[in-house]
């Protein structure tokens, strides 16, 4: 049974490598992955999460935006497995938004994110994608592009006043 134990915590090395590409999308062992990633995000509350969070430094993670308790917001969509996944091109603007993470738990932080990429990936069954993402899908897809890199949104957070903890966040919108 896959439990929110099996995400690893801030201060763990794995959080900070950059993630290897992944060959055979097909392997038992990849599709398995995308199957625990896919089960763990929707038992965390989560809207994504990326396979370094699971302690599996590979390029892969799952954009699974739907609303929960932690994003009461979130906008409806089928989880998606998004493997080697590239950002082609970002649009003009930049809007903060409140982010959270699984390997970050009780802290919220404002982050800088484009609105609009165009991106590509390959999916699980082994076709290459590309898609403009906008809003919300694309503040996803970038934060989860970020531990493929060894990054968490801490670093992307412009101001200690910037990050505040879960409690005061869910407060603020249940308000």
């Amino acid at each position: 049974m896959t439990d929110k134990s099996s995400i690893i915590q801030l201060g763990n090395p794995l959080l900070r490598q950059k993630a290897a590409e992944i060959e055979g999308i097909n392997d038992r062992e990849i599709q398995q992955l995308i199957d625990h990633l896919i089960t763990t995000v929707a038992q965390a509350n989560g809207v994504g999460i990326a396979a370094p969070q699971v302690a599996q430094s590979l390029r892969l993670f799952i954009v699974a935006s739907r609303p929960n308790p932690r994003y009461p917001h979130a906008p409806e969509m089928e989880p998606t497995a998004m493997i080697n996944p590239k950002i082609v091109s970002y649009g003009t603007e930049i809007t903060k938004g409140w982010e959270g993470c699984l390997s970050v738990p009780g802290i919220r932080g404002l982050v800088p994110r484009y609105e609009r990429i165009q991106v590509e990936y390959t999916d699980r069954n082994g076709n290459f994608q590309k898609q403009e993402l906008v809003n919300f899908v694309a503040r996803i897809f970038q934060h989860e592009y970020d531990h493929l890199e060894g990054l968490v949104f801490l670093e992307r957070v412009e101001s200690p006043q910037d990050l505040i903890s879960e409690t005061e966040y869910q407060y603020r919108i249940a308000r």
